[in-house]
């Protein structure tokens, strides 16, 4: 039996990308079992960590509201990112963005690219697509 695919368009993949991104003060990942027990202790209904496991992995896909709501408010999004794709998209890209300030050496160029002109910036960001593209096609020459 295959697993379902947990993509960002899937209630998986949405609630994966928040296990992913959103962290502890000191950057570790959550756990099921807080984030259980923090959506019992909103809801007063029952939710335990291998139902959580189970809505990440894709094994359920059909959530009560107040679960969403719940994990909604649990990870600070609004609980329309569940719902709208449209939303849902913005709120993705946006927590993709901060995995990548949490990394160090993404967060130092981002501060020094601050005082660069558009002009700058554009040139940085048509280097960064075509290094992108080369990593993607193996590392081989432009």
């Amino acid at each position: 039996m295959t697993e379902p695919e947990a993509t960002p368009q899937t209630l998986a993949g949405r609630i994966d990308a928040l296990f992913r991104v959103v962290r502890r003060p000191n950057r570790d990942q959550y756990s099921h079992e807080e984030v259980a027990k923090a959506c019992r202790e909103a809801t007063g209904e029952s939710f335990s960590a291998t139902y959580l496991w189970q809505l990440r992995t894709g094994r359920r896909d059909n959530p009560t509201k107040r679960h969403l709501e719940a994990l909604a408010q649990f990870f600070q999004v609004p609980v329309t990112y569940f719902f709208d794709d449209a939303q849902g998209a913005a709120i993705a890209e946006d927590l993709e963005l901060l995995g990548a300030l949490r990394d160090a050496g993404v967060r130092s160029m981002a501060l020094r690219a601050v005082n660069l002109s558009p002009q700058a910036v554009g040139t940085i960001s048509e280097m960064i697509d075509v290094i992108a593209r080369r990593e993607r096609d193996g590392g081989s020459s432009a």
